[in-house]
């Protein structure tokens, strides 16, 4: 056998199956098998590969092993000469397997084999070839001289910016998310360092395989994508932690004690220097809107409380107590960024809407509670709706700026709306369009043709040759390649050749309902099966819970009333608990095979069928039940079915 590929999966269930996808077309004329093994994934990635790939060797692990033991797992059981990991967030071209096998024939003597990798929108990624990280290298990455001076052959060894990227080379250290070894030299130098849970162990079986003699080589002709599921988490805490603490066993287990130590050094200080930095960038993400917004509403307080108080009654500074800018006012503040948050006024993408709900929604709690204060905390109405006016214009100005700063215009709709051009024909074209028009999240929607001529057909703008011209003319911001349509190869061309347009690329699965883009497997593109109103719209999951949590509260304190009421009682009293700390959900999908396809909610007591229990329901109408509580969350639903559901409020959640 020529080649055995293994693919250790967690959680990414689209990205798999566009792997696989591409996998079994690139390789069609080896003599290959490929392995999947599942880390315990929760996403439906088994039950896919399983009903579609039936070809696959699956490995299902009942936990996560991490990735060295996985891969591991399928590496004694493959048979192939060569043996390809490979990431499931990666796209091969059509011509790749053939040709790296075809390279490692020719060459004898190379051990591993590395490619070109381009992320998800066709700019290539420096990782693709990589030194060994010594302590000098190391000091170069962790303190920003190798970003500085990426072509430098002092400064830029991590990356090797200064070889040609177009150009075969030796390299000291291959990609894991693209790594062709021979099994000969898996032989010689011993599997995937199991000590090494995830990060490192790539750059710990490169360089043994140079130790025993054998040569890494950076081979450009061969081209994948890769999506980089860590690229969004490199400022996280987590992943510094992980990947500097895997750089320390690295270092301990190949350089003298000496230079070991050095490293470790240098490591634990950058270790505590990323932290505090990413810390530090999460939390002035996090609370800059609500600090700017709570500056501008107190200055505007401030101003108002002078103006009103001197200029419109004439009296003195004393009719508005010290206690009253100190106190008052940002309590006032505190719950008109309260219910902002809580009506979704701090999600993005910004609409404007939700802004107003919640300053109305905080007017509204403020009056209710001044008409509760005693006399001398009651200072004045008029301020109060004077200052929600300003709340809001406040906030409206600063959204409407930043929109102009950022997107060049004023119509945030527009920023929210895509102007989507779609490159395919056929049925499959016709499919994505009525996809996105069910999304309702275009503007314009614009086809290009994979033929000679432009089809004369409505929405056709011209054909893939004329797309840089298209994308101009027509101001479009995303590009979908139906990849039934078209192969992976011409799709990384065009990629490649428009990079530096302003566009989002994405590809669309032959028969899937999902679009996978963007750089990053942490925001791989849209389920088109989802509403607008989605039930893992941020908004949706944060009143689900502020529900949740509610419901719970009340019936926790009339809880001798219900417990003569209810069918199971201990279990009442179970769920109530579980339910506040968030182990479980009041309301959630039916156990149907079909809810892996939808957003993620927790195991739950209710579902929607419980709304009409007194009917026995097929397969098909809990199907369709669990599909528009996903698509169209509305928390009455929630309360309708937990009132009509009320006696069963105990019953162990599924």
């Amino acid at each position: 056998m020529q080649l055995s590929i293994v693919i250790v999966n967690y959680n990414v269930r689209y990205f798999l199956e566009q792997c696989l996808n591409s996998v079994f077309r690139s390789g069609d004329t080896l003599d290959m098998e490929v392995f999947v093994v599942d880390n315990q994934s929760v996403d439906g990635s088994v039950d896919m590969v399983r009903e579609k790939f039936p070809r696959v060797k699956l490995i299902a692990n009942d936990k996560n092993l991490g990735f060295s033991k996985a891969n591991n797992q399928a590496i004694r059981r493959a048979n192939g000469k060569y043996v390809l990991l490979l990431n499931p967030d990666t796209v091969v071209e059509d011509d790749t397997l053939p040709k790296v096998v075809d390279f490692m024939d020719r060459h004898p003597d190379a051990g591993g084999l590395g490619v070109k990798m381009l992320d998800g929108q066709g700019r290539f990624l420096p990782e693709s070839k990589r030194g060994l990280p010594t302590p000098g290298v190391a000091f170069c990455k962790i303190f920003g001289l190798s970003s500085l001076f990426p072509k430098s052959k002092v400064f830029g060894k991590y990356h090797l910016g200064y070889l040609d990227k177009d150009k075969t080379h030796e390299v000291d250290v291959l990609s894991g998310a693209f790594m062709l070894l021979r099994k000969e030299a898996l032989e010689k130098t011993g599997l995937l360092d199991e000590a090494f849970f995830m990060y490192g162990e790539d750059i710990d079986l490169s360089h043994r395989i140079v130790k025993a003699g054998y040569k890494n080589y950076y081979y450009p002709d061969a081209r994948i994508i890769h999506y980089k599921g860590e690229s969004t988490k490199k400022s996280s805490v987590n992943y510094v932690l992980v990947f500097y603490n895997a750089m320390i066993i690295f270092a301990r287990k190949h350089f003298s004690r000496k230079n070991a130590r050095i490293f470790s050094g240098l490591i634990n200080l950058a270790v505590y220097f990323r932290a505090f930095i990413a810390i530090l960038a999460r939390f002035f993400r996090r609370i800059a809107w609500p600090v700017l917004d709570a500056g501008l509403v107190y200055a505007g307080f401030y101003y108002l409380t002078h103006t009103w108080g001197h200029q419109v009654f004439a009296v003195e500074t004393a009719y508005y107590p010290p206690m009253y800018m100190q106190y008052i006012v940002p309590a006032y503040i505190l719950l008109w960024l309260l219910a902002v948050y809580i009506s979704g006024g701090y999600d993005p993408p910004t609409r404007l809407y939700r802004i107003v709900r919640g300053i109305g929604l905080g007017t509204i709690a403020i009056l209710v509670i001044y008409a509760l204060l005693p006399t001398h905390l009651r200072f004045s109405r008029a301020l109060i709706l004077l200052g929600s006016v300003w709340a809001l214009f406040s906030m409206i100005i600063t959204r409407t700026a930043y929109t102009l700063w950022k997107h060049k215009t004023l119509h945030l709709r527009d920023v929210e709306k895509k102007r989507v051009l779609i490159a395919g024909d056929g049925q499959e074209a016709s499919r994505i369009v009525q996809m996105l028009r069910q999304s309702g999240n275009t503007s314009f929607l614009g086809l290009v043709s994979l033929q000679e001529s432009k089809p004369a057909k409505e929405g056709y703008l011209g054909t893939i040759r004329q797309i840089n011209e298209i994308l101009d003319i027509y101001n479009i911001n995303e590009v979908i390649f139906c990849s039934g349509n078209m192969s992976s190869q011409t799709i990384i061309d065009h990629m490649s050749r428009l990079q530096d347009k302003q566009v989002h690329f994405k590809i669309a699965p032959p028969e899937s309902f999902y679009i996978i883009g963007s750089n990053s497997i942490d925001t791989f593109g849209d389920l088109f099966t989802i509403n607008v109103n989605a039930i893992n719209l941020p908004a949706n999951k944060r009143t689900k819970r502020l529900f949740d949590l509610s419901l719970a509260i009340l019936l926790l304190i009339t809880l001798p009333l219900h417990l003569l009421l209810q069918k199971q009682r201990w279990g009442f009293v179970k769920n109530l608990f579980r339910v506040i700390f968030a182990q479980i959900s009041w309301v959630g999908y039916h156990p149907t095979p079909e809810t892996v396809k939808l957003p993620y909610l927790k195991k739950s007591v209710l579902h929607p069928g419980d709304a009409i229990s007194h009917k026995s329901l097929p397969g098909d109408t809990l199907k369709n039940l669990n599909n528009l509580y996903a698509k169209d969350y509305k928390v009455e639903n929630d309360l309708s079915i937990c009132f009509k559901g009320y006696r069963n409020l105990g019953r162990p959640p599924a």
